[in-house]
């Protein structure tokens, strides 16, 4: 697959932070770079010196991967396998209430799940005024419901106005940050530019010296060190494979140190929480044994009361529960009764929820209201109007609530112009630390495009090529380094 030249990575990066119009002026400057660039003068070139000219080896054998061939794998099995897998999820399901209901026909009452009122919560000011007003629709409901529709439209349109408030004035502070980072990124651009104009002024001039030297009728000639360029040594990434394994290594080490340590620490926690756990049950008992010992019948209702919300607080068993009851001088009926009752409450799973909260267990829609709103303030004093209370608290609470978010919006906006603002910072930190980076890639590259054409150009030299095509190669070699890839975009 070609790559289109205005496509490559090295471009995209470039024009991260160009505007549309910019990045439509420099890809028409590169389309031109290129035509002109290719469009070359092919005056005094013939077919005797086109492999001087293009700089042609005898013999390049082809990348080896280049026929190398993919067979393309079409496997429905992964489709077959879901589709079966969630079937087979809904026949699991399908069981496990098949299950249920059996289950459910052989469980005792006391291990039963207990039916539950359906609770609708009214949370929304406006929904609570809309169900008064269809509940009970009064004069005052319905004069103080239209008040709260109408604050309501009222806020949203405020809300609406800031909101939209604090978007333009955060983009126009954002057009003045754009526009001065652009205009530091001109002199940082600037830098990699002249840097890549003034390599391959450099690379020209050591090979045009390099090359002089067998053109010229001098008989010693010094050969060149081929592939200086593209030669390194491993000891630096050997020693920083070593640094990276070590760092590794104590960072495991550290990993496994604090597992240890948190897991002991943990133990430790739960051993004392056990020894505190068992220190309460101990007072707990010895509560219930006074209680037992000074127990008497003008204490017997409270003492009931005591004695089973202590039993219960250590999650007595029927054993327990004998146990400390057995000796209560009490009516044998009565404390039998009593007894029990308890072993009953301590076998049962569940129990019933207090009606003031979840209703009384019928299985049907129960309604209650829990709102937190300002608004609300403002409906209880639109029906009770002659309660300066019920005005301060509305003028107060909704006056705090917009101050609120207004403070709120401005320091959003102060925050995101901001933080706008040392993100730029950072970006132009960051491209003028990428220009020596950008400039080592432009060399890197250029090294590898002209070295394969310097090292042919020497193995001709060793053959005994007339200099007259020594020459056209030095020349299109020189050409190639002038005008080559990776180009300089302006």
């Amino acid at each position: 697959m070609t790559i289109s030249p205005l496509r490559d990575s090295e471009t995209l990066r470039q024009q991260k932070n160009l505007t549309n119009s910019q990045r439509r002026a420099n890809s028409e400057t590169k389309e031109g770079v290129l035509v002109n660039n290719f469009i070359k003068d092919e005056t005094g070139t013939n077919l005797e010196n086109t492999c001087d000219t293009l700089v042609i080896s005898e013999s390049v054998k082809m990348p080896s991967r280049l026929y190398e061939k993919t067979p393309y794998k079409s496997n429905i099995l992964p489709i077959s396998a879901i589709t079966i897998g969630v079937m087979g999820t809904i026949a699991l399901m399908s069981a496990f209430v098949r299950r249920n209901t059996r289950i459910n026909l052989k469980i005792s009452n006391e291990k039963r799940l207990p039916a539950t009122t359906r609770n609708v919560a009214i949370n929304e000011e406006t929904h609570q005024a809309l169900y008064q007003m269809i509940q009970s629709p009064t004069r005052k409901t319905i004069h103080a419901g239209i008040g709260v529709l109408t604050l309501t439209a009222m806020a949203f349109m405020g809300k609406t106005f800031l909101d939209g408030f604090k978007e333009v004035w955060v983009k126009k502070r954002e057009a003045d940050i754009q526009k001065d980072m652009q205009e530091q990124l001109i002199n940082i651009e600037t830098q990699s530019f002249a840097g890549k104009i003034q390599i391959t002024r450099s690379m020209l001039s050591e090979k045009a010296g390099e090359f002089s030297r067998y053109l010229s009728d001098e008989k010693d000639k010094i050969l060149p060190n081929f592939g200086k360029h593209l030669q390194f040594t491993g000891k630096t990434k050997n020693k920083r494979n070593q640094e990276s394994n070590l760092n590794y290594f104590m960072l495991g080490a550290v990993t496994v140190a604090g597992i240890v340590g948190l897991g002991y620490l943990s133990l430790k926690n739960l051993s004392k929480s056990k020894k505190y756990l068992e220190k309460a049950v101990e007072n707990t008992e010895n509560k219930i044994t006074d209680i037992v010992k000074n127990s008497s019948t003008a204490t017997i209702e409270n003492d009931k009361k005591l004695l089973e919300a202590y039993l219960q607080s250590i999650d007595a068993q029927e054993d327990t529960i004998k146990k400390y009851l057995g000796n209560l001088n009490w009516d044998k009926n009565e404390l039998n009764e009593f007894i029990q009752k308890l072993v009953k409450k301590s076998k049962t799973s569940t129990t019933k929820v207090n009606e003031t909260i979840g209703g009384d267990g019928t299985p049907k829609p129960t309604f209650y209201s829990h709102v937190d709103d300002y608004r609300a303030f403002f409906y209880n004093w639109l029906l009770d109007t002659d309660n300066k209370q019920f005005k301060q608290l509305f003028f107060g609470i909704t006056g705090l609530t917009a101050m609120s978010y207004g403070g709120k919006l401005a320091g959003e906006a102060i925050k995101e112009v901001q933080v706008k603002k040392l993100n730029a910072k950072t970006e132009v930190e960051l491209q003028n630390r990428l220009v020596s980076t950008e400039l080592r890639n432009f060399k890197s590259k250029k090294d590898a495009a002209i070295q394969p054409l310097v090292d042919e150009f020497y193995k001709q030299v060793d053959k005994g090529k007339p200099k007259e095509e020594l020459k056209v190669m030095a020349d299109n070699i020189l050409f190639e380094i002038k005008n080559g890839p990776p180009f300089v975009y302006s």
